[in-house]
C-alpha cells in the first residue's frame, strides 16, 4: 500500500476512535438529565435487539428527569425492565403510557467515581491511537525497506504520523477536561 494511502487511513483510524470517545463520553452521567444516557439500554423487539431510542421518543421535561414514551405500548413493560436492569442507579415510573425517570442528585463520591470511568475510557482510546501510530509507522518502514520510499520520505511520513498521534490525544484530553468540569459541577 503506498504511504500517502497508510497516513489517510491512520487519521481516519484516529478520527473514528476520537469520535467513539465522545459519543462514550456523552453517555456519562452528570447529574443532569441527558437522553444519551440510555442509548446503550436495549430491547428484544420482534426478536432483534434494540436500542430503546429506536423504538421511542426520550425527552427531558425537567433538569433531573427524563421520560421515555415507546411508539408502540407493547413495548413499555419491556423497556422498563431493561432500565432496570441496566444498572444505571434509576427507578423507571410507568403511568401507563410512557417511563419516568427522575434522576437522583449526584454525590460526591458519584461524581468522583464518574471522572474515573471517564479517565479510564479517555487512557483506552489514547491506547487504541496509539497502537494504530505503531501500525502504521510500521507499514511505512516496511515500504522503506522494500525501497518503495527513501529514507528521508520515511522520516517525513513518521513525523506526520506522530503529529496526527498528538493532536487526537490533544482533542481526548480537551474532550476529557471538559467532561471533568461538567460533572464536577453541582
Amino acid at each position: 500500500m503506498d504511504s500517502d494511502t497508510l497516513l489517510l487511513e491512520c487519521e481516519e483510524k484516529m478520527e473514528g476512535i476520537f469520535e467513539n470517545f465522545k459519543k462514550n463520553l456523552s453517555q456519562a452521567r452528570t447529574g443532569r438529565a441527558n437522553p444519551k444516557m440510555f442509548e446503550h439500554v436495549r430491547i428484544s423487539y420482534y426478536g432483534v435487539d434494540t436500542p430503546i431510542n429506536q423504538v421511542s421518543s426520550i425527552s427531558v421535561p425537567e433538569g433531573n428527569q427524563i421520560y421515555i414514551k415507546p411508539y408502540d405500548k407493547s413495548t413499555l413493560s419491556l423497556i422498563e425492565k431493561a432500565i432496570f436492569a441496566s444498572n444505571m442507579g434509576v427507578t423507571p415510573q410507568n403511568d401507563g403510557t410512557g417511563i419516568r425517570i427522575v434522576l437522583p442528585p449526584m454525590t460526591e463520591e458519584n461524581r468522583l467515581q464518574v471522572v474515573k470511568e471517564i479517565k479510564k475510557l479517555a487512557e483506552e482510546a489514547k491506547i487504541v491511537i496509539r497502537n494504530i501510530r505503531q501500525d502504521t509507522n510500521g507499514q511505512l518502514k516496511k515500504n522503506e525497506k522494500d525501497k518503495e520510499i527513501s529514507e528521508d520520505i520515511l522520516d517525513s511520513y513518521l513525523k506526520d504520523v506522530q503529529d496526527l498521534t498528538d493532536k487526537f490525544n490533544e482533542n481526548i484530553d480537551k474532550a476529557l477536561a471538559d467532561k471533568e468540569k461538567e460533572v464536577m459541577t453541582i
